[in-house]
C-alpha cells in the first residue's frame, strides 16, 4: 500500500519532541511546551533541544555568550547579499547565505553542536541586514548586551523594543523552535543521511520551508484583523466568510484535532499583555468571536484556533511586515532542524524509500 507523502508512516525513532495531535499534547524532551512557553527563555529552551536537559547558570551564560560571538556578519556573506538581486525573495536570500557560510570554516562530517549555534546566531542578522538593504538603511549591528530574540528586534528596528513586544516574540519563538518529523525537518534529515555537512541539511530545510503549504506567512489571519480594526463589526465578518464557504485562515491544524497546544501557550502569554498592545486585544476578541460562530455553524468540527492566528497578532503588534514572517519562523525553527541533523548523525542509516513505477514497458 502506497502511503502519498509517506503521511503516517514512521520514518525515524526520536528523543527531540513529541506530538499528539488527538489530545493536542507538543514535548520538547518530555517537558509540555506550555509550561516551557510559561517559564522558560529562548536560550534555555534551545539548550534543552541540543543538549537534552535544561542549563543550570553557567551552561546558560556560555551559551549564550556563544550565540553573541557569532551574531556577526562575514564581510563577504555581506558582499554575496549586496549582488543578489532586489527582487529576491528574502527565503532565498536567506538560502543563499546560509550556503555560501560553507566557506567560513569547516563544517564537514559530523555536525556539532558549536556548528548548530553558530547558524542559529547568524541567521537574525541574516535577515536583518537584508531588510536594511531593501530599505536603504544603515545596517544596525547586534548588540552583545541584548539576548536573542531582544537583539533580532533591535537589529531590525534599529531600538530597544519594549518589554511586552519581546515577551510576546520570544514566546512565538520557543513555541515554533520544534515540530516533529515536518516536511522541513524531513529534508534536514535526508540530506545529513548521505554525511552531507550541516550547512547542507539546513540549506534543503530552508529550501522546504520556503513553500507555501509549510512555512507560508499567516496573510490571511492579518487580513481578517486589519478588516475588523478598519471599524467591521467582527461577527457579521467572520459569519460572512463561514457562510460563504471561505476558510477562516488561523482556525484549524492538519495535526491537531481539538486545541492547538502551541496556540494555547501563546494566547496565554498574550493574556498577560493585553492592555499593553492595541493588535493583541483584538486578537482576543477576535478569537472569541470566530470559536463561537464555527461552533454554531460548523457544529462538531472542533475548530479552534491555530499558532498562527496568534502568531499573526504578534507580527501586528511588533509592526513586522509580511515578508518577515516565515524568515522570523526560520530563525526559530533553526534549533528544532539543527537538533534533529545531530540526532541523525548519531545513529544514521541514509533515507532510501522506494517508489511504484506505474509507467508501460515498451
Amino acid at each position: 500500500m502506497i502511503q502519498k507523502g509517506l503521511k503516517g508512516i514512521v520514518t525515524a525513532e526520536t528523543l527531540i519532541s513529541h506530538i499528539d495531535g488527538e489530545i493536542g499534547e507538543l514535548f520538547y524532551r518530555g517537558y509540555d511546551i506550555k509550561e516551557i512557553a510559561r517559564n522558560n527563555s529562548f536560550e534555555e529552551t534551545a539548550y534543552l533541544l541540543w543538549f537534552g536537559h535544561f542549563p543550570d547558570a553557567e551552561q546558560l551564560a556560555a551559551l549564550k555568550g556563544d550565540l553573541k560571538s557569532n551574531r556577526g556578519l562575514p564581510e563577504y556573506i555581506m558582499r554575496i547579499i549586496n549582488q543578489l538581486p532586489l527582487d529576491m525573495d528574502l527565503m532565498s536570500v536567506i538560502r543563499t547565505a546560509i550556503s555560501a557560510e560553507a566557506g567560513y570554516f569547516d563544517y564537514g562530517w559530523k555536525p556539532t553542536v558549536t556548528q548548530a549555534i553558530r547558524l542559529t546566531a547568524l541567521t537574525p542578522t541574516i535577515i536583518a541586514y537584508r531588510k536594511s538593504q531593501l530599505e536603504g538603511k544603515k545596517f544596525v549591528s547586534p548588540r552583545n548586551d541584548l539576548d536573542h530574540v531582544e537583539n533580532y528586534l533591535y537589529m531590525l528596528y534599529g531600538n530597544v523594543p519594549s518589554s511586552a513586544h519581546v515577551e510576546a516574540l520570544e514566546t512565538y519563538m520557543v513555541l515554533t523552535l520544534e515540530h516533529g518529523m515536518n516536511a522541513s525537518t524531513f529534508s534536514a534529515r535526508v540530506t545529513v543521511s548521505t554525511e552531507s555537512d550541516l550547512v547542507s541539511a539546513i540549506t534543503s530545510a530552508i529550501g522546504t520551508m520556503k513553500g507555501p503549504l509549510h512555512g507560508g506567512a499567516p496573510s490571511g489571519v492579518i487580513e481578517l484583523l486589519d478588516e475588523i480594526a478598519m471599524g467591521a463589526e467582527p461577527e457579521m465578518v467572520i459569519r460572512e466568510k463561514v457562510l460563504r464557504g471561505e476558510k477562516l485562515m488561523g482556525f484549524g491544524h492538519r495535526v491537531y484535532k481539538t486545541h492547538d497546544p502551541r496556540a494555547i501557550a501563546l494566547k496565554a502569554k498574550i493574556m498577560e499583555l493585553v492592555g499593553e498592545d492595541e493588535w493583541l486585544d483584538l486578537a482576543m476578541l477576535v478569537e472569541d468571536t470566530a470559536v463561537r460562530v464555527l461552533a454554531e455553524l460548523k457544529p462538531g468540527r472542533s475548530l479552534y484556533t491555530n499558532v498562527e492566528f496568534y502568531a499573526a497578532a504578534i507580527m501586528k503588534a511588533i509592526n513586522m511586515d509580511s515578508e518577515l514572517f516565515t524568515p522570523t519562523f526560520t530563525a526559530s525553527r533553526t534549533v528544532g532542524w539543527t537538533a534533529h541533523v545531530l540526532e541523525q548523525a548519531e545513529n544514521n542509516t541514509i533515507y532510501r524509500p522506494q517508489s511504484k513505477y506505474i509507467g508501460t514497458f515498451k
